[in-house]
């Protein structure tokens, strides 16, 4: 087979991903290498603009790549993948998921619950802001801006008394000496498809595509493409923070648990057990959207996710 050529960003751990596939693909006895692509998501990260989860931001310039014939196939976190693909593309491989939870990061604190009160804690995410304030109203939460070294730097310097990451990341990077809590899904529900990656493929290019398909999880397929139907049912990639985590039970049953905050003040929490994901996902899309009286609704308070900078005098 010919070589591959694998599209990936340029952060320390979009290349852990990349090279992670690359191994794997040598394994099996076919030559690839890397080509670092820019993204917008990139460029985002480093202005004063809030970057959404799973608007494709992260993705748009490596698919122009793809298309045009420069790189074969592109390794990205599928949380970043927009809920539907365009048709030139196809998800040929998406290996075994890491962990999917949240982590509090933190030099001084152990837990959510020891934070002091009105600490500040930095995230960009609106999702799991929304959530953190479910638990703690008091805390202020702040943007915070950068790859995961960026924003462990930030932490060291002072700008927040925690942040909230995903688990996967710092363990793919060796850091999970930085973890102090890792978060229940009850507690911070994660995005759809954090943890899991995703190999994306010309849909007219069988070669790659068979080349990459043994590395294919079965159970995580089908865990995030219940996950990424909720979102599309929720409305596919709006502004409106939402998480969702399915899984297999010991039993063979699947269970899945979500979030969404869809009016201000508001997070609406439900979770649905049985033996289809697909039917799960449609089924507490619906709950949270047209049966209010089936989901749990809980006030947030006063306080609303704070934008900009901040040190915490602590």
């Amino acid at each position: 087979m010919k070589p591959v050529r694998i599209g990936s960003r340029g952060s320390a751990l979009a290349l852990w991903q990349a090279d992670f596939i690359a191994d794997a693909l040598r394994a099996m006895g076919c030559e690839a290498s890397i080509q670092i692509i820019r993204t917008t998501g990139d460029r985002m990260q480093e202005s004063s603009a809030p970057v959404p989860e799973g608007k494709g931001i992260f993705t748009r310039e490596i698919e122009e790549a793809l298309l045009a014939g420069t790189i074969d196939l592109a390794v990205h976190s599928l949380k970043d993948l927009p809920t539907e693909i365009a048709p030139a593309f196809t998800l040929a491989a998406i290996p075994q998921r890491a962990d999917a939870r949240d982590v509090l990061v933190s030099e001084r604190y152990s837990s959510l619950a020891d934070l002091p009160q009105g600490a500040v804690v930095g995230t960009g995410s609106p999702r799991r802001q929304v959530q953190l304030l479910r638990w703690r109203p008091d805390l202020k939460c702040i943007e915070f801006r950068g790859n995961v070294d960026t924003r462990l730097k930030k932490l060291a310097g002072g700008q927040a008394d925690a942040i909230v990451l995903a688990a996967a990341g710092l363990e793919r990077l060796r850091k999970t000496e930085w973890i102090r809590q890792r978060f229940p899904v009850e507690v911070l529900c994660p995005a759809p498809g954090q943890g899991a990656l995703a190999v994306e493929c010309r849909a007219g290019d069988p070669q790659t595509q068979a080349a990459i398909r043994p590395l294919d999880h079965a159970e995580t397929r089908a865990a995030v493409a219940a996950e990424r139907a909720f979102l599309a049912a929720m409305g596919g990639g709006c502004d409106a923070p939402v998480g969702a985590y399915c899984r297999c039970d010991a039993d063979g049953e699947w269970t899945l648990t979500a979030i969404a905050a869809l009016e201000p003040g508001v997070l609406a929490t439900g979770e649905k057990r049985g033996p289809e994901p697909l039917v799960l996902a449609q089924s507490l899309a619906q709950d949270l959207l047209q049966e209010p009286h089936q989901a749990q609704h809980h006030e947030l308070g006063e306080q609303r996710p704070a934008s900009g900078r901040h040190g915490s005098g602590r």
